[in-house]
């Protein structure tokens, strides 16, 4: 089954707060390989960042850190083509599914990969990741929860992203370290290099998992 995510195995995560950071962000993580972002609701200038990147052809924005309807609405106005929440909201998840949107909910306990499954959801952000385990928790809801994948958030960094990507339940890793302020400020060029070498991590992963296959 085809999903937005996709091609997409490392989904940036950042919170620009000025135009400049935002075209920054943009330009940076296409020239970098990387064709997909989530901008956080978690400053005043997010939506107006992303309503600015949103619609660019070589470019998915999504909307992350969507904690209610209200919330998601804006940021759909704004252009968002998926929805990110840190918890499970039924109310936020309906509201991406009217919209015809993927949702990716917050979950982490087993209550809430069973409520996400009983809206009809097959992928799902496992978030906070790295302060519950995180590979071992990957791995034991995969033999759970079958049909079931993960976008681990949260204690990702280059040195562990190719062992989670390699995780057989994981669809895609989040990745806030592309998107840091001090590296929005410091230009494109340095988030292409940040995403360049994620890309090639990525690439490389995938190469051996297609080989494997």
């Amino acid at each position: 089954m085809s999903s937005l995510f996709e091609g997409h195995p490392i989904v940036p995560l950042s919170t620009p707060s000025t135009i400049a950071q935002a075209e920054a962000l943009a330009d940076g993580l296409v020239a970098g390989g990387i064709g997909i972002v989530e901008i956080a609701l978690r400053g005043d200038g997010a939506l107006a960042a992303m309503r600015h990147i949103a619609g660019r052809p070589d470019l998915v924005v999504g909307a992350g850190t969507v904690l209610d309807v209200e919330q998601a609405q804006q940021a759909l106005d704004a252009g968002a083509q998926f929805l990110v929440s840190p918890g499970l909201s039924a109310d936020v998840v309906r509201a991406g599914q009217r919209a015809g949107v993927p949702v990716l909910p917050g979950t982490l306990t087993p209550s809430d990969i069973t409520a996400a499954r009983d809206l009809g959801l097959t992928q799902l952000k496992l978030f906070p990741a790295g302060n519950f385990g995180g590979l071992a928790l990957l791995g034991t809801y995969a033999s759970v929860f079958r049909g079931i994948t993960f976008m681990p958030s949260g204690g990702i960094t280059p040195a562990n992203l190719a062992e989670h990507l390699e995780h057989p339940a994981v669809f895609a890793v989040s990745g806030s370290w592309l998107g840091g302020a001090k590296l929005l400020d410091a230009g494109a060029d340095a988030v292409a290099g940040a995403a360049r070498e994620a890309s090639q991590i990525a690439a490389t992963v995938l190469q051996a998992k297609a080989a494997a296959a």
